[in-house]
């Protein structure tokens, strides 16, 4: 396994992550146990998950994940060897906190104790902020996204939030903090904020990143690079569509589409024909298609960490074999054909 520092943390991070957000729906808890005990083993230190886990996310849902993580902690005795991370919920989700979930003082102080407590811990390593409270272009929200909102009021709860972080991380309940799906701006401003007023800083950025998503260049690359707040790429696989199992329509038992109870923005023509060429790509060249585009992941400078998911053990020990896949030449200048051809295929 390579690893990677966390910001300017100190903690160094395995490069392929674990992402468990299957695990309470798609995964049951002992299928969990078997991913963690197995990740370990390979040397997957990071280990990420979300209080609305598991997804889709629903009432019934919210929370399980956190809870079976908790369980293995608890069964395993071995939570020194894992660097967590986890996530408050943004606005939008009726069920959470009675409908009134901001990123707040308040809800922050109810949503650590809470993760706390399903996750048979005293600790969370990296505390993240799921979605902006203005909203976000991920979830297929880039085609309308309109950033409009009052600047200094944005700013105003960024203080508020870094000053509660601040005394979470004094109380020795949290270590780190982190963003996820934010912005260039967004991600500038809470670098400023912390550094003017000498509160915790962001050690990270939690966006989608793949082949077919690459919004997070080149602006958002740069500042991860120079601004020491590295990403962990979310979706490295586009839920699942890089591996080709969803071409002509197909819709696999149990497969993350099959069973996704939100409109899949991803399944468009031009994304059809996208993976058909990255697909082909790989066939050309021997390689297998979802270690090829986890390999083009692992492989970028602004990267700390690449978040894997998967619902069986034949997909996890495939992903994590792609640490050993170096991509050549050849194949990048392929991919950048690829991706002139088909710049945003969703």
């Amino acid at each position: 396994m390579e690893y990677r520092k966390l910001g300017r943390t100190g903690l160094d991070i395995s490069l392929i992550g674990l992402g468990t957000m299957t695990w309470g729906l798609q995964n049951t808890q002992a299928q969990g146990f078997e991913q963690m005990d197995y990740a370990l083993e390979r040397g997957i230190n990071f280990f990420d998950t979300a209080e609305m886990y598991a997804i889709p996310p629903s009432s019934k849902t919210f929370g399980t994940t956190e809870t079976i993580i908790g369980n293995w902690f608890a069964s395993r005795l071995n939570r020194e060897k894992v660097i967590l991370a986890s996530k408050i919920t943004g606005p939008g989700l009726p069920w959470i906190r009675d409908g009134n979930n901001i990123i707040n003082k308040k809800n922050i102080l109810l949503a650590v104790e809470s993760s706390l407590k399903r996750l048979q811990t005293d600790y969370i390593d990296l505390y993240q902020l799921h979605w902006p409270n203005r909203g976000s272009y991920h979830f297929g929200q880039v085609w309308n996204y309109t950033p409009e909102f009052d600047a200094q009021a944005e700013q105003e709860n960024f203080l508020e939030v870094l000053q509660t972080m601040q005394t979470l991380i004094q109380a020795g309940k949290i270590r780190h903090i982190g963003l996820s799906n934010e912005t260039a701006w967004g991600m500038t401003k809470w670098l400023q904020v912390a550094e003017r007023n000498n509160l915790p800083r962001m050690a990270s950025i939690q966006n989608e990143y793949s082949l077919l998503c690459r919004l997070f260049e080149p602006d958002l690359s740069e500042i991860a690079i120079h601004e020491d707040c590295g990403l962990l790429a979310w979706s490295p696989l586009s839920r699942g569509i890089l591996s080709g199992k969803y071409l002509n329509g197909a819709r696999p038992e149990g497969a993350r589409l099959t069973i996704e109870t939100r409109a899949e923005h991803r399944t468009q023509p031009q994304t059809e024909a996208a993976v058909r060429k990255y697909v082909e790509l790989a066939k050309r060249h021997e390689l297998d298609a979802c270690q090829m585009a986890l390999a083009f992941v692992n492989s970028q400078p602004f990267v700390s960490s690449t978040l894997i998911g998967a619902t069986n053990m034949e997909q996890l020990k495939n992903n994590i074999d792609s640490i050993s896949i170096k991509l050549p030449t050849e194949i990048n200048e392929e991919i950048l054909k690829i991706r002139r051809e088909h710049p945003m295929p969703y």
